[in-house]
């Protein structure tokens, strides 16, 4: 529904209730019953309508409504007896009414989302995703519930082994691969494995540089261009080289196929690193699927995966595929008491993977975000022709090129249509501004949005999209010729 995002004042069996943000709408819901007691507008004594009406005129499911209330009685708000239905808990005195002036942040939130990084949270395969915990937990050995393996589980190690080898080109046992709790965890255990400095692209997550600085692991920025990281960059100095070659993040595009075993060899005669993040590698559109270059040297190369593209971040499930070498050392690091992903979770996906059930879930996103890239494409010519849309033949987002010097105005005037989209220059490395290329420096920086186009609800896209085209700048006017020089007046 779009309520759930648009902050929509909702009159629920005569119940007002504002439900404001996105996320769990239990959760929602239960912050919306909160404020109208602590505001007064719920008296202590009300009596709230039965879960059944309410879960009815908002649109949920009653379970949703039902588990909120019992909550909120459990926390001492709401009180219920057998016959008399659910009502404000009554208290020594009325709550008096709290009048707080709506905060920057509150007034800016946003309602569109654009924003790249996660799926629609409202198509996760809820059905096939409970019958496989169904099997898994009934098939589950005992050692399953106990203090669990640094590794992971042993069935999700070897179900990911057939499923990257078949998908990816992956070259691994089992026991090659250690899981972790997201991408981001893995780089946390490499980082303190392998020590630094990095090599990174120029363009990529500023989340991920500050993972490894926080580290203690320098990085320093690879030009990007149309084939992908300029590898030719890399010195003997560098430990280990982040790259996104699949699908250049952010700006699109696969590296090159004589750079990819360009960085292979780099990694052999130096003993360096390659750390493949392997994002989106599931999704591809417009050409064929680029196989990992972990393929290529799996002595030399660590690919990084996760689920939270293509099921939810979540589940805080990834993966590394990793040297021999390198296998002891990251599960030592990683600790025997080290949060893992839960046992039964990571079970549950075995059995989501070896049932064909991953294996459809990705075809039917590909299908639905292929859909979204295509809406995205059409709106832009027809509307907005002038500016050019790059990176789109994979992936879950596109880079949207605008004339130098507009970013920053295009992203503030999104934010007065209320969407949420972010600039291309939000992802340059900082020490990008210093690069030199062929004698020039600093290298200009590029200007444009990244666009995210999987987020938004099915409903809401379109809206998000117009809000899109009504933030883009206008064509630039023609600069006009200078005028002809006109002979001096006769005195």
């Amino acid at each position: 529904m779009n309520s759930w995002v648009n902050s929509a004042e909702i009159l629920g069996s005569d119940l007002p209730l504002e439900l404001s943000g996105t996320g769990n709408r239990r959760a929602l819901l239960m912050d919306a019953l909160r404020e109208a007691v602590r505001s007064g507008r719920l008296a202590p004594g009300t009596r709230l309508p039965p879960y059944r009406s309410l879960a009815a005129d908002l649109g949920l499911a009653r379970n949703t409504v039902a588990d909120a209330y019992a909550e909120l009685v459990a926390e001492g708000w709401l009180a219920a007896r057998q016959g008399s239905g659910t009502r404000v808990a009554e208290r020594a005195a009325p709550v008096t009414p709290v009048h707080r002036p709506r905060t920057p942040e509150r007034v800016a939130r946003p309602v569109h989302d654009l924003v790249q990084g996660q799926p629609d949270p409202s198509v996760f395969p809820r059905t096939a995703w409970l019958a496989s915990a169904r099997r898994a937990l009934a098939a589950a050995p005992d050692d399953a519930f106990g203090p669990g393996d640094p590794h992971g589980r042993p069935e999700l190690r070897r179900a990911l082994a057939g499923y990257l080898a078949r998908v990816r080109g992956v070259r691994a046992a089992p026991d090659r691969i250690v899981l972790c709790s997201g991408a981001a965890h893995g780089l946390r255990l490499l980082a303190e494995v392998v020590g630094g400095p990095w090599a990174a692209e120029e363009y990529g997550l500023p989340f991920h540089r500050e993972l490894l600085a926080s580290h203690g692991v320098g990085t320093r920025p690879l030009g990007v261009d149309a084939d992908g990281a300029r590898v030719d960059g890399l010195t003997r100095h560098d430990r280990a080289v982040l790259l996104t070659p699949a699908h250049q993040f952010p700006t699109g595009g696969p590296l090159h196929p004589e750079r990819r075993a360009a960085v292979v060899d780099w990694a052999r005669a130096t003993g360096g690193l390659v750390v493949e993040d392997d994002y989106d590698g599931e999704f591809r559109y417009d050409r064929q699927p680029v196989g990992a270059v972990q393929g290529l040297d799996p002595e030399h190369v660590v690919l990084l995966g996760s689920v939270s593209k293509s099921l939810s971040p979540a589940l805080r499930i990834g993966w590394m595929v990793l040297p021999q070498r390198l296998v002891a050392p990251v599960v030592a690091a990683k600790g025997e008491r080290e949060p893992f992903s839960s046992a039964t979770e990571q079970l549950t996906l075995a059995d989501f993977i070896e049932s064909g059930a991953y294996d459809r879930q990705v075809r039917r996103m590909r299908q639905r975000h292929r859909r979204r890239r295509d809406q995205l494409v059409a709106a832009l010519h027809a509307r907005a022709p002038h500016v050019r849309v790059t990176g789109i033949a994979a992936g879950l987002h596109a880079v949207l090129e605008l004339p130098p010097g507009t970013e920053r105005s295009a992203v503030r005037a999104a934010a007065w249509q209320g969407l949420a989209v972010e600039g291309l220059g939000d992802y340059l490395h900082p020490g990008a501004e210093h690069r030199t290329v062929a004698g020039v420096s600093p290298v200009p920086h590029r200007d444009g949005l990244v666009v995210g186009y999987a987020t938004p609800a099915e409903s809401a896209y379109p809206e998000a999209l117009d809000a899109l085209c009504r933030s883009l700048p206008p064509v630039s006017p023609p600069v006009p010729a200078p005028a002809a020089p006109q002979p001096p007046a006769a005195p």
